[in-house]
């Protein structure tokens, strides 16, 4: 799975705060209870209610490897619906786009 552009290009650019970023990023994955797939189409919702999408198709790829089908992604990409508004429909794209080539 490639990063996004933005983000491969932080990892490039400050190392050091790429590294601590994907410490903390890791340590709070360790602490999670949730299991792989449950939290990735969590953090999908979440990335799709704040409008994050760069981080959208390495997630979707990342669910879509632990078990996720293509509606449990459409279906966590859109469950913010109600709350964020139609600012998740924005997240829709790239999360069919990701599941369907299955990379990026």
């Amino acid at each position: 799975m490639s990063v996004s552009k933005a983000f491969a290009l932080f990892m490039q650019e400050a190392p050091a705060h790429a590294e601590a970023w994907l410490q903390a990023a890791k340590s709070l994955d360790a602490a999670s209870a949730l299991d792989k797939k449950t939290e990735e189409l969590a953090y999908l919702a979440v990335l799709a209610a704040t409008g994050n999408i760069s981080g959208v198709p390495f997630h979707v790829v990342s669910a879509k490897s632990h078990g996720a089908s293509r509606d449990e992604v459409l279906s966590a990409v859109l469950v913010g619906l109600p709350a964020a508004g139609a600012v998740v429909i924005g997240a829709i794209p790239a999360a069919l786009e990701a599941y369907d080539s299955g990379s990026r």
